[in-house]
């Protein structure tokens, strides 16, 4: 899965216009990073692991809102990335093929440290840029800009570009 599909998943695991988690138990976390290939099958994570999840969940959302050109305090979102990393072991690995980032750490916090290393990945090659979260207060979906200029703001012009737009003219005219 490319880098940044897997931290757009990530932070898509909750999706606020339905009001819809789909890591509400540490059952569902453990199905989630299983079938992505970042957790061991049969491994259980503890509630625990499900609250540092969502943690860091919403502290890559922060961050993508940020690559939207919102100023929003980033932090409070880097403590949290920093201390996932810590919990995975992140290091440097050498190979054939070049180096890249892994977790030491097994069970969910490496494969948190996984995602992790998405978020290291995209931010070297560039891509990290693209990754966005809707503007839309009360939607906030992640998404991959594909704009030539890199200037989308909301995840859909059709649904919440349209209803920003109408918000702040309603909003200018009064």
């Amino acid at each position: 899965m490319e880098t940044t599909e897997l931290i757009r998943d990530f932070v898509n695991t909750r999706e606020l216009l339905a009001d819809a988690e789909e890591l509400r138990t540490p059952a569902d976390l453990g199905s989630w990073l299983e079938r992505r290939g970042l957790l061991e099958p049969g491994l259980e994570p503890s509630a625990a692991d499900l609250r540092r999840a969502l943690d860091l969940r919403e502290a890559l959302r922060l961050l993508l809102l940020g690559n939207t050109g919102l100023d929003v305090p980033r932090d409070g979102a880097y403590e949290v990335l920093g201390r996932a990393a810590r919990r995975a072991r992140v290091e440097l690995a050498f190979g054939g093929s070049g180096s890249e980032l892994v977790p030491a750490a097994d069970g969910v916090d490496g494969g948190l440290g996984r995602i992790l290393a998405a978020v290291h990945s995209a931010r070297g090659d560039g891509s990290w840029q693209r990754l966005k979260a809707c503007r839309a207060s009360d939607c906030r979906w992640a998404f991959v800009d594909t704009a030539r200029n890199h200037s989308r703001a909301w995840c859909s012009m059709a649904s919440c570009g349209n209803r920003e737009k109408a918000r702040a003219f309603r909003e200018r005219h009064r």
